[in-house]
């Protein structure tokens, strides 16, 4: 299962890990999602989404 949020298409991001002796290693930041109960398109379904999405109210939670 792809690492995307389903509404902001935010997936993600490369970047290196430096030690104290720069020796340099690739890693990836992992984008906070979360599995919410959300209203679309009148319905109910369950969707992986960013944490930003549910503060910026960008998801209306299901009851």
């Amino acid at each position: 299962m792809a690492k995307r949020c389903e509404l902001c298409g935010k997936g993600p991001v490369v970047g290196r890990n430096i030690s104290h002796a720069h020796n340099v290693t690739p890693r990836r930041f992992e984008p906070n999602l979360q599995r919410v109960r959300a209203m679309v398109n009148g319905g109910i379904r369950r969707l992986r989404v960013c944490t930003r999405c549910l503060r910026s109210g960008k998801v209306v939670k299901a009851a």
